[in-house]
C-alpha cells in the first residue's frame, strides 16, 4: 500500500538564532499523522515486536560491536 503525501500545515519556531526549537502542527493534523503511524502511546507492543522475532542474525554481541567501532573513531 502506498502512502500518499500530504501536505501538513505547520508553523516552525525559531530561537534568537534562527534556529528552529518547535514545530507547531494543528491537533486535528496530528491526530491524523498518529492515526497514519498506528500510534497509541505505549510504543511497540511485544505481540508487534513477535513479527521482527529472528529476522537478523548478529555475529558480534552488539555492545562489543560498538565498543569496537567507537574505538575506531580514537
Amino acid at each position: 500500500m502506498a502512502i500518499r503525501p500530504k501536505t501538513v500545515h505547520k508553523k516552525i519556531v525559531l530561537d534568537e538564532t534562527n534556529k528552529p526549537v518547535e514545530v507547531i502542527i494543528a491537533y486535528e493534523e496530528w491526530q491524523e499523522i498518529e492515526q497514519l503511524l498506528s500510534i497509541d502511546g505505549k510504543g511497540m507492543s511485544k505481540d508487534r515486536l513477535k513479527a521482527y522475532a529472528g529476522k537478523i542474525n548478529l555475529t558480534e554481541d552488539p555492545l562489543d560491536f560498538q565498543r569496537r567501532i567507537r574505538n575506531e573513531w580514537r
